[in-house]
């Protein structure tokens, strides 16, 4: 596992904490509403991460057994403590490399996660295979990084902390797979010949501070080790510059900025 998807340490806390009521709440909610009009009995979840989407597809999908996955057995702790329920079944597994027979699953949600994987391709074909005939695979990703406030807002301020060597985990990998017409003929190439639909959803991302939001990004993802990676007795500095950037623009207290996705469903 490369630094770009190492979400160990005491990330899986602030991820949870911070990050997902931040970034991932609204998300969730719209991937599990769009999963549960199709009254999926059997649910493969994939980079499940602390559970966003799992609490909400529990909800919209109440018919339905859930085997959520994760690479890391860190952020599967997490989830298991935040989501429990005899309907999902919490399991390790690599996107890439699935651990499940052919046409094993109904559906299968993926939130932000595809971005994380170094072969996409392969992701996709794995996703491929484990769906039934007429199942359906729901997966988002970030659009630019200048559609996305917050973000771009930090990064910007790391790169007057570094400015050297900027970290580049947000632009390089978060928001750095948003090529619409590449994403669909990869899907192509792993074997989504049915529908394919995407659609752009902007949502508004709201902060009780800048120095939450600051936490959030710079110490609750992979964000943390990029930083870590140039000056390990930094990672402080750099928190509080980008939480200075943020009160400068957004004011230091509650605030709402635009943050935008790209959600994609594929039929087979």
């Amino acid at each position: 596992m490369d630094k770009d998807s190492s979400f160990t340490g005491s990330i899986p806390e602030t991820y949870e904490r911070a990050l997902v009521p931040l970034l991932f709440a609204p998300y969730a909610t719209d991937m599990a509403r769009r999963l549960g009009q199709r009254r999926p009995q059997r649910i493969l979840e994939v980079a499940a991460g602390t559970g966003a989407v799992t609490r909400h597809l529990l909800q919209e999908c109440p018919q339905a057994h859930i085997v959520a996955t994760d690479l890391n057995e860190a952020m599967l702790e997490q989830a298991r403590r935040a989501v429990a329920s005899p309907r999902v079944e919490w399991r390790q597994a690599d996107a890439q490399q699935l651990p499940f027979p052919d046409a094993d699953f109904d559906a299968l949600a993926c939130q932000f996660g595809v971005m994380f994987f170094p072969d996409k391709l392969r992701a996709f074909s794995e996703a491929r295979r484990v769906l039934r005939p007429g199942g359906l695979y729901c997966f988002n990703v970030w659009d630019g990084i200048s559609h996305n406030d917050f973000s771009a807002t930090i990064n910007h301020a790391l790169a007057k902390v570094f400015p050297d060597d900027p970290p580049r985990f947000l632009p390089r990998v978060p928001f750095g797979y948003h090529d619409v017409e590449l994403i669909r003929s990869e899907l192509a190439r792993a074997g989504f010949s049915g529908a394919v639909t995407h659609e752009v959803v902007a949502a508004s991302s709201r902060a009780e501070s800048a120095h939450i939001t600051a936490m959030a990004l710079c110490q609750g993802s992979p964000l943390r080790a990029d930083i870590e990676a140039r000056a390990p007795g930094r990672l402080q500095e750099a928190t509080d510059a980008a939480a200075a950037a943020l009160a400068e623009k957004f004011g230091p207290g509650p605030s709402e900025a635009r943050m935008q996705a790209i959600v994609f469903t594929c039929e087979v």
